[in-house]
């Protein structure tokens, strides 16, 4: 379980006795910026949230996109998105392992193909679906070569 530990500096993440297993910058963004960073990583943490629900919207890009845009405009979000007992682990096994769990691959990978079989089905003109072929299978390559996160 990681904990943060925050002060003015940057955020560190610790696991209950193994000390620092990473760090976040603490590089925030000022003025505009960092609303827009704000805006874009709660408009990701909605979408992620509708992909646990919801079969065909997958759930991890859009964890470590929202990571991504925390890092940049919200120490107080950062953390609460480290620590969520969803979303945490995601970003966890990410960073520190470059890895996605088998369970994500495999919806990812479901996703993409009903996505495909839904526009065949509804007659997708081929020019769009040959772009939708290219860039779901160099997708599905991506997700299926990262390896899988260590057994705990």
């Amino acid at each position: 379980m990681l904990y943060a530990s925050v002060s003015d500096g940057p955020v560190e993440w610790v696991s209950l006795g193994t000390g620092v297993v990473g760090q976040q910058s603490g590089q925030f963004t000022s003025g505009l910026f960092r609303v827009v960073w704000l805006i874009v990583g709660l408009l990701m943490v909605l979408v992620a949230g509708l992909g646990v629900v919801l079969p065909l919207l997958p759930t991890t890009p859009f964890v470590l996109a929202a990571a991504f845009a925390f890092a940049r405009s919200s120490r107080r979000w950062s953390v609460w998105l480290h620590t969520h007992p969803v979303f945490g682990p995601l970003i966890h096994n990410w960073q520190q392992h470059g890895a996605i769990s088998r369970r994500a691959k495999i919806l990812a990978v479901a996703s993409m193909a009903a996505v495909l079989t839904l526009s065949l089905a509804l007659g997708v003109r081929p020019p769009v679906l040959g772009i939708q072929v290219v860039v779901l299978s160099a997708s599905a390559v991506f997700v299926l070569s990262r390896p899988s996160p260590p057994k705990q």
